[in-house]
């Protein structure tokens, strides 16, 4: 096997998260998974021992220059010690309350910067003959989306056990320099990645002012739009009409509407659950015409309705703002590692109660976002701030981290998982919750992620800012439980035909959204079950 890369610089996108983090506020991102039987950890460490010459980041720390005079790199840990990396506990009683406690706490710890920055905490005692995992990653080293990748390349897809591999990567230890050399290096290399970074902003602005005074002559439509941000910020391809997009900025100057909950994260932080079956979501997303985020966002918002209320808080009139973040990468290029997103902020009628009216509302707001280009706005402010010195970036990072200024309500990330079983050494998994950080005035965010026909939903809460957070996921299930039965009662039921009758047709109670078919749902059920 070649030798692992000793350097590797982190992009800004990645770095980014380093200089956020605060004490009391750990930048991780995290799955929490169950599994069938007793996992052992003397096994499992050698497995995933095993396993490391897949991912390469796992074996490299961080290395931040004096002053951050230039870009963190990620250099090979010379003294890389799997056990330093994979854990155990066992819970007294197994529920799954203790089980959200110890998974709280385990998230609310920092990764040791002085060694790569994953770790592995198995839990057993779990009730149901099962045991618990906690796979923490730092989130400058991957996002959501290339956490699959992740997941994939640790668990397997059979319940036979692979072969251990006895192969090593050749880890090289980091370089000798004279002193002051290092310093000069990394100078040199600031010099060149702010002068790099400079040049493509000051690109992607020429474009933008270019396409935004011919906007017909860059629009084709073609695309998802994960493929369009992509091929809109490097350079920019296509803008909205002015109009839309001078609308949208106007939006986002607004002031967030801050919910109990915004306010600054201090920690510890806490964990809870819930989840949906995927056919249930399915049938929705089918019959009213939408996406499964268009679904997702939907109930999220009924939910955060229903928290504020329980706060006492009027919503008449209230916003919603909602980040989501939009995967940029390449066709074919989902298990690369690092950050490769940007984010659409999706603001939302927080006081609309009709479920099919909300739905409706959510797939427009959503619409309007990505064709008045609300990715492409945050994904070239990046890149103004790439072109920052490094030690600029990292201060902006602090203090961004500090003001007590809400950007938005909260962070929903929506990743789509493996459709079949995972089993790390024959073990098959049984869930896979999401955990995505929280920081800054970010007192709660949400991640869901679909596996094996269910759809796990993950909210992270700052103690102090969300102490009842259980309530929140409470609110999820009711939410979608009421979109679900709105849905329902919006398709005719058709009674099979009669000789010389008529077929009669249940009154419709709620307003229809557009799109929706006069089909039983069960039979739309059906139709989609092979693409879930």
């Amino acid at each position: 096997m070649s030798d692992t890369q000793v350097n590797e610089h982190l992009p800004f996108a990645d770095a980014f998260f380093l200089y956020v983090e605060q004490p009391g506020a750990p930048v991780n991102v995290a799955l929490i998974g169950s599994f069938e039987g007793v996992i052992s950890l003397a096994e499992c460490m050698e497995y995933v021992d095993s396993r490391l010459a897949l991912i390469p980041r796992f074996l490299k720390r961080v290395v931040i220059p004096p002053l951050s005079v230039g870009p963190p790199t990620l250099q090979c840990d010379p003294h890389f010690d799997v056990s330093n990396h994979v854990h155990e506990i066992t819970l007294r009683h197994g529920t799954d309350a203790e089980w959200k406690s110890a998974v709280s706490e385990i998230m609310s710890t920092h990764l040791d910067r002085g060694r790569p920055l994953w770790n592995i905490t198995l839990i057993h005692g779990l009730k149901g003959d099962r045991t618990g995992m906690v796979l923490k990653v730092h989130h400058c080293l991957v996002d959501g989306i290339g956490g699959i990748g992740l997941l994939n390349a640790l668990l397997t897809d059979t319940p036979v056990i692979p072969p251990f591999s006895r192969r090593k990567p050749n880890v090289l230890p980091p370089p000798q320099h004279e002193p002051g050399f290092g310093l000069l290096d990394d100078l040199i290399s600031s010099c060149f990645l702010t002068g790099q970074a400079f040049l493509t902003a000051h690109s992607a602005l020429l474009q933008m002012a270019h396409q935004a005074s011919h906007p017909a002559a860059h629009t084709n439509g073609n695309g998802t739009h994960a493929e369009q941000v992509h091929a809109a910020v490097s350079p920019l391809a296509c803008i909205a009409p002015l109009s839309d997009f001078a609308r949208l900025l106007s939006e986002l100057a607004q002031p967030t509407e801050t919910l109990p909950y915004n306010v600054l994260c201090h920690g510890p932080q806490k964990f809870e659950w819930t989840e949906i079956p995927m056919v249930d979501i399915a049938a929705v997303r089918q019959v009213s015409g939408t996406t499964v985020n268009d679904v997702v966002l939907t109930v999220l918002s009924a939910a955060l309705r229903r928290y504020a209320e329980l706060h006492k808080l009027s919503v008449k009139g209230r916003k919603l703002r909602i980040v989501v973040p939009v995967n940029v990468r390449s066709e074919g290029k989902s298990s690369d590692a690092g950050n490769q997103i940007t984010f659409l902020p999706v603001d939302i009628p927080g006081d609309i109660r009709e479920p099919l009216q909300l739905l409706a509302r959510v797939q427009k707001r959503v619409k309007f976002s990505k064709t008045a280009h609300g990715a492409e706005l945050i994904a070239l402010a990046a890149l103004v701030l790439a072109a920052l010195p490094p030690s600029l970036q990292s201060l902006a990072g602090a203090v961004l981290s500090r003001l007590k200024i809400s950007l938005c309500n909260s962070i929903c990330t929506n990743v789509p998982g493996p459709k079949t079983p995972l089993y790390l050494l024959g073990h098959k998994m049984l869930s896979s919750y999401p955990y995505v950080p929280i920081g800054g005035e970010m007192g709660m965010n949400c991640a869901v992620m679909s596996y094996n026909g269910t759809l796990f939903v993950g909210f992270t809460g700052d103690a102090q800012a969300i102490p009842d957070i259980s309530s929140l996921a409470a609110f999820f299930r009711e939410s979608f439980a009421e979109l679900r039965e709105a849905v329902s009662d919006a398709i005719p039921e058709i009674t099979p035909p009669k000789p010389k009758a008529k077929r009669v047709a249940r009154k419709v109670r709620a307003a229809p959204v557009s799109g929706i078919q006069a089909t039983p749902v069960d039979r739309a059920v059906e139709a989609v079950l092979a693409s879930v």
